[in-house]
């Protein structure tokens, strides 16, 4: 695949209308690096411009800030805003949630100010604006479908309506799950929470959100987020489902739904 860094570009003396931002997930975990390939596959069959940091890209600092490391979020927030600055970078697109939020949220009061737009809203545009053609007949139709909605995309940011509507191309049978959109429930994973042990308590949440998944009869359940990918998967796992049932990000449904 031809994917080029913004140091590429810089050097040729072109600059792209997006970045791709890849995010820890979307680089070093093995099942996001497929979501990762796949909305790369999607830009480059759309003719999207756009780059990739790279090696320069280092993590956003959202962990470090929900963990109570404020010192460490500074320091990494004020890498990258240095770098993107440097490069003169007005667009951002990420298929996380949690850098959605805090490049979007948290970086204009450090001095970094950008147009960052979530994967979902991005793929929406391309439906409506026809340069992604989904037929009627693709692989999903008809398909039972279940959408989670992650917290940093819902309830932070106020995006629901996207996701569900690229969804809703696909021709698919779309479910709801009884506690959704503004009501849903966290997979458990955010605030940090991933990155430490549970606490007591008769049961985790993402088997309590899967249960819930599980309960509308969708054979795929759809998240656009990497912490909700890995904890309604780890679910599905745990509820002996894996065989039937598929945990799959918007840009994945897509890819397949288009044969690319």
């Amino acid at each position: 695949m031809n994917i080029p860094t913004l140091a590429e570009l810089t050097a040729k003396g072109q600059s792209p209308d997006v970045l791709f931002w890849v995010g820890c997930a979307g680089s070093f975990d093995d099942r996001y690096k497929r979501v990762t390939l796949a909305f790369a596959k999607i830009l480059n069959a759309v003719g999207v411009s756009y780059a990739v940091l790279g090696t320069e890209e280092n993590c956003t600092g959202d962990p470090a800030r929900r963990a109570g490391n404020e010192f460490l979020f500074q320091m990494q927030a004020m890498s990258n805003i240095q770098v993107l600055n440097g490069y003169g970078v007005k667009k951002i697109v990420t298929a996380c949630p949690h850098c959605f939020n805090t490049l979007k949220n948290e970086y204009p009061e450090l001095g970094g100010n950008y147009e960052v737009i979530h994967h979902s809203a991005f793929l929406q545009q391309l439906i409506n604006e026809g340069k992604i053609k989904l037929s009627v007949d693709n692989a999903f139709k008809g398909q039972k479908i279940t959408y989670h909605d992650s917290c940093y995309l819902g309830r932070a940011n106020n995006i629901y309506k996207a996701p569900r509507e690229v969804l809703e191309a696909l021709n698919a049978d779309l479910v709801e799950m009884k506690r959704c959109r503004t009501t849903g429930l966290c997979c458990g994973a955010g605030g940090a929470q991933m990155f430490k042990d549970a606490e007591k308590g008769k049961k985790e949440i993402n088997i309590e959100r899967t249960e819930e998944a599980l309960a509308t009869g969708a054979t795929t359940v759809a998240v656009a987020c990497p912490f909700c990918m890995t904890m309604m998967t780890d679910g599905v796992k745990n509820k002996e489902r894996e065989a039937e049932v598929n945990v799959k990000d918007l840009a994945e449904l897509i890819a397949e739904a288009t044969g690319l």
